[in-house]
């Protein structure tokens, strides 16, 4: 099945393990309410799928998956362009930036 919408591909992830719902915090992931951090340090970006907005770039959205083998946890993460990106530390923006350029 090809990718081609936000929730297909998030669909995609559950089916493979990505349980949580992370959300991206100044210098951390949260998830389960923010009653779990995970930092920079300890997640790595398995994959990620990319959409751009057909005619506005508010509409571009980078859904990631993401593990933290340290704490047996894998999830997702929804990120849109511009939107959250301003607000985080230098070493969580790098992290999130690894898979964009291999």
């Amino acid at each position: 099945m090809e990718i081609e919408t936000v929730s297909q591909a998030i669909a995609a992830l559950r089916a493979e393990g990505y349980t949580e719902d992370f959300n991206l915090q100044q210098n951390c992931l949260e998830c389960r309410a923010g009653d779990f951090k995970v930092f920079h340090d300890e997640f790595v970006i398995d994959k990620f799928y990319r959409f751009e907005g057909a005619s506005d770039p508010a509409d571009e959205a980078t859904v990631y998956a993401v593990s933290a083998p340290k704490y047996g946890v894998k999830g997702v993460l929804v990120n849109g362009y511009g939107v959250y990106t301003e607000d985080i530390t230098d070493e969580m923006l790098k992290t999130l930036q690894v898979k964009h350029e291999e």
